[in-house]
């Protein structure tokens, strides 16, 4: 009974081998490669597939996805010989799993010896200040190539970019203090900017506040102007109206004496003709009041003869008297 228990676990253990080796099932996005006696036979895609077991062997399971593979940093000649290190990154996708078994041994090796030859080639024909201000054609003719070469191994390049371009130490130094000359001379020629803004600004205001001003005092003298000439018209408008007679304007010219006399800066006065006549006019009215200060009437007229020929009178008899002793 032993043997036959023996041999029926083996048949059983067999059974189980064989139904796991028939029934293969492929996850989405993925391709399986099945060769039969080490001949290429089929593709299995995404499902449940069965496949003769101990004939049929699986060779390769392939993702069909789009990987992303990044480069180490390879050194790169430019045109003007100075070495600079670039890391790439490559976007593919396998579109025929047989050929990217057995059209290339390792695509992904390939793909990246592929890329540093290419990359070699176009940064060799390019000088330091191209190469770092022209990551866009670099990425489509190194996208270009890698594409029409890799399509015969079954393989799709969707997009090629450059992650860093590095130049050397010095150069960097170089580029920094040429950046920073650069920001220096921005920020000064923004400054003078603002400078000539504000003075534009500043000579604008004051010129609109000078005529402003001089607006202001024209309507202030124009309005002093009137109004002086306003009260000189009522003056002479009450004159004629209340009917003033020639004593009032001579006592109104002696009233405006005094003011003339005020201040230390007065050493001339400009006396009006009218004076005169107001004078003789207050000196009738005051004859009319009698006799003043010693029985002799005021006249103006004959005043100043009449002290200046006594004076005359008394100088000639002080030099008529014999000097004393």
């Amino acid at each position: 009974m032993q043997p036959i228990i023996i041999v029926l676990i083996i048949l059983v253990v067999l059974v189980f081998i064989a139904l796991v080796k028939t029934i293969q099932v492929i996850p989405q996005a993925s391709a399986a490669i099945v060769e039969r006696f080490g001949r290429y036979t089929r593709t299995l895609n995404a499902g449940l597939n069965i496949v003769v077991p101990f004939i049929d062997s699986i060779r390769n399971r392939i993702d069909l996805r789009e990987q992303v593979v990044p480069f180490p940093p390879q050194p790169v000649i430019t045109q003007d010989n100075l070495v600079v290190n670039i890391d790439t990154v490559i976007y593919y996708q396998v579109t025929d799993a047989r050929a990217a078994t057995y059209e290339v041994a390792s695509y992904i090796q390939a793909i990246e010896q592929l890329t540093v030859t290419t990359l070699r080639n176009i940064i060799g024909g390019m000088d330091l200040e191209r190469t770092l201000t022209s990551r866009e054609e670099i990425n489509a003719a190194l996208r270009g190539v890698l594409d029409e070469a890799t399509g015969k191994w079954g393989i799709r390049v969707n997009r090629v970019e450059l992650k860093a371009i590095e130049p050397p130490t010095s150069i960097q130094d170089s580029m920094e203090k040429q950046m920073r000359a650069d920001r220096d001379k921005r920020a000064a020629i923004l400054q003078a900017e603002g400078v000539r803004q504000s003075e534009i600004l500043r000579a604008e205001g004051q010129k609109q506040s000078s005529i402003l001003r001089a607006e202001g005092d024209a309507k202030a003298a124009a309005l002093r102007a009137e109004g002086e000439a306003q009260a000189i018209r009522t003056v002479f408008e009450s004159i004629h109206a209340g009917d003033a007679d020639q004593k009032l304007l001579a006592y109104q010219y002696l009233q405006m004496l005094p003011k003339l006399a005020e201040g230390d800066a007065n050493k001339l006065w400009i006396v009006p003709s009218e004076i005169g006549d107001a004078l003789k006019g207050l000196s009738g009215a005051m004859g009319n009041f009698g006799p003043m200060g010693g029985g002799s009437g005021f006249n103006p007229g004959n005043s100043g003869k009449e002290s200046g020929s006594a004076a005359d009178k008394a100088a000639a008899e002080r030099r008529e008297q014999p000097p004393i002793d």
